[in-house]
């Protein structure tokens, strides 16, 4: 059998709290997550990400995060003092993320809200199938598809899909899209907002095996066609035309491959001081 449905599971049997040195701040884990909440443990979460969120934030920016799930980045966003807007559609994964950004609000000085629905183009209902072992790995499934192989056997819920113009329209400084291949849904439903955001900084996994709703070299085209200077989110990140992101992503190994892209428009690319942009040069000269 390859999935089930069932009712989201109780705290008690999920979670633990931490004090990650990079928040300083009690946080939640889910106990069962192998990838996300041990990081977190250590300290951080996904570190080349998050420093360059981390550049990009300023007391009363507002900030959208796509696939929240236990809420790192917002609350990384929160205690910087921004307003953010947060997605995340998995029942027990989103009471989770509420916990840790009522901590955050708590703590302030800024401010988060949560949203319990997949950032989709169109509202309506659908099923998400849950990671087993990573909890971050969870994803929208199209209607009529079942469970994707490499998922392996495993569980699913329904959701709620919404639209960021509908839900939380405005204009933003910070966008993070990680929705496990959903991106590209997401960005065709939040188009008002992108037009009212002339000066923002972007986070997107950018996973072509998983994308759905469009040809991954379309969704690269249409962000360079929306005014984004994209490169790879690492600790010496480059800019680089689409064709050279397809081609680098395409070269990865197509299930466990992707990248984790970093985008700008209407403002800096390059956050991370002199060195980094050195060696960003540098990288840039020796890749391919």
């Amino acid at each position: 059998m390859q999935h089930q449905t069932r009712p989201a599971p109780t705290r008690e049997a999920l979670t633990r709290t931490v004090h990650p040195k990079g928040l300083d701040l009690d946080f939640e884990i889910l106990a069962a997550d192998t990838i996300i909440g041990p990081a977190i443990e250590r300290g951080s979460w996904e570190d080349h990400e998050s420093a360059l969120f981390r550049a990009h934030l300023r007391p009363g920016a507002r900030v959208l995060d796509l696939g929240a799930n236990i809420g790192w980045f917002s609350t990384l966003a929160v205690l910087a003092g921004a307003q953010v807007e947060a997605f995340e559609p998995v029942p027990h994964i989103a009471d989770v993320c509420a916990r840790n950004l009522e901590r955050a609000n708590a703590r302030g000085p800024g401010r988060a809200r949560l949203h319990r629905v997949a950032a989709s183009s169109a509202p309506g209902k659908a099923w998400i199938a849950l990671g087993s072992g990573n909890c971050g790995d969870n994803r929208v499934l199209d209607a009529g598809k079942d469970r994707p192989a490499d998922m392996g056997s495993g569980e699913r819920v329904e959701i709620e899909l919404g639209t960021v113009d509908a839900r939380a329209p405005g204009r933003y400084d910070i966008i993070k899209i990680d929705t496990q291949g959903s991106e590209w849904l997401a960005l065709r439903g939040m188009s008002d907002s992108l037009a009212m955001s002339p000066s923002v900084a972007l986070l997107l996994e950018f996973w072509p095996y998983a994308l759905r709703g469009a040809k991954p070299e379309e969704l690269l085209q249409y962000l360079a066609r929306e005014g984004f200077v994209l490169g790879k989110a690492t600790a010496a990140p480059y800019p680089m035309p689409p064709e050279r992101i397809l081609k680098q992503a395409l070269a990865r190994d197509p299930v466990r491959g992707g990248l984790d892209l970093y985008g700008v428009r209407g403002r800096p690319f390059h956050v991370l001081g002199t060195s980094a942009r050195l060696k960003g040069m540098w990288r840039c000269w020796r890749e391919d």
